[in-house]
């Protein structure tokens, strides 16, 4: 009896550049005709050789990924052959039922979220963590078939019960259950997304932007702070807001790298160059610890950021990300090109920088008509 033959392919579409990823699949052959099974796995080129994942982090984890389904196939693959017979066309479905019926949702979410934690920061870890705790304990949503419209809003009005804002809803809780349903999605485990249909509010205010007014940050970097704790949270803020620096790229700061005033660096996040000038604000902080940051964890130093806006009596939820936008646009507002900021940031390109920051320029806009009314005015 002829059998269905097995093999990786990488790249089936020829679309793979130097810089651009391609996905790796499973053939299953079958006579003279193929079927191709998603791994969810993409690469660059030279990631991939003799069938094997390279020259990556977690080349040891998608390699059993990848041995984990090739195992799984052959097994179904068998058992179709023993049975009724084995059907190219109903390979994919036999697969997916098998896995809805040997998972639940929560236990696919916890296998995903081992992957997704991998090589992240201690916080980001605490974070999935946290939600499985949380999903684990309110119980509603368990298997696939309760992933619903509604369980998602009853989900929502659970957190909203226990006093959490829409940002850290969302943030913490709905972008996590948003992205498990994403990888179901992309498994054959789920056909329908709910977040695709219903709105939830990220935001903690109407139409609230994550950044300060220059003024506002003038308060921030003046208030006197109750602890010296918050006053070292405070001056980490500032010394964010004016390298535009974000917390991971805070973290791997060296002043030992500062050459003429100037610090190049490669963002820890996408490893795009950036490069900025140490201003004076940053230099002081700089100074005032000896050159060395009083780091903490991202969660302790955004939680702690919640009472520095509270000491400098400002309302709103600000977090360490806040700090570069913050000083981004302060930056464009006092009339920075936008090719400089963009290369300050570490963006790829000024579209990049403009999609992001454009729609926070009103006061600029506001100030540049003012000039335009005062000059037709007085004509």
């Amino acid at each position: 009896m002829k059998l269905p033959i097995l093999k990786f392919v990488y790249d089936r579409r020829k679309t793979a550049t130097a810089t651009k990823e391609a996905a790796v699949e499973l053939r299953v052959t079958y006579g003279r005709q193929a079927k191709y099974i998603s791994t969810g796995v993409r690469l660059l080129p030279k990631q991939w050789k003799d069938g094997v994942v390279r020259n990556r982090v977690d080349s040891e984890e998608l390699n059993e990924a990848l041995a984990i389904l090739l195992k799984k196939t052959r097994k179904v693959v068998n058992a179709m052959m023993e049975g009724d017979g084995f059907s190219l066309a109903e390979l994919p479905s036999v697969l997916k039922r098998g896995d809805a019926e040997q998972k639940t949702f929560l236990e696919f979410c916890d296998e995903r979220a081992k992957v997704r934690m991998y090589g992240k920061k201690e916080d980001t870890q605490e974070r999935y963590r946290r939600w499985m705790r949380w999903m684990m304990k309110w119980g509603r949503i368990v298997y696939f078939s309760d992933v619903t419209d509604a369980n998602i809003i009853e989900m929502d009005k659970a957190l909203a019960a226990t006093g959490m804002k829409n940002y850290s809803k969302w943030h913490n809780y709905h972008r996590f259950m948003n992205s498990f349903i994403l990888d179901a999605i992309d498994e054959g485990l789920m056909r329908r997304n709910p977040y695709k249909w219903l709105h939830i509010d990220k935001e903690q205010t109407h139409g609230l932007h994550k950044f300060l007014t220059l003024e506002e940050f003038r308060k921030i970097e003046t208030a006197e702070m109750p602890t010296a704790s918050l006053e070292r949270v405070r001056d980490m803020f500032v010394f964010q807001t004016y390298t535009c620096l974000s917390y991971s790229d805070m973290c791997a700061f060296d002043v030992k790298d500062v050459k003429d005033g100037m610090y190049t660096a490669r963002r820890q996040k996408t490893g795009q160059e950036y490069t900025f000038m140490l201003m004076k604000g940053a230099r002081d902080v700089l100074e005032k610890y000896d050159g060395r940051l009083p780091l903490i964890t991202n969660e302790k130093y955004n939680d702690y950021l919640k009472l520095v806006a509270q000491a400098a009596k400002i309302d709103k939820p600000i977090t360490s990300h806040w700090a570069r936008h913050t000083g981004a646009t302060i930056l464009l507002n006092e009339g920075m090109d936008m090719e400089v900021v963009a290369k300050i940031l570490g963006h790829a390109s000024t579209r990049e920088t403009r999609e992001t920051y454009a729609k926070l320029l009103d006061t600029t806009v506001a100030e540049e008509m003012k000039k335009v009314e005062e000059k037709i005015a007085g004509a």
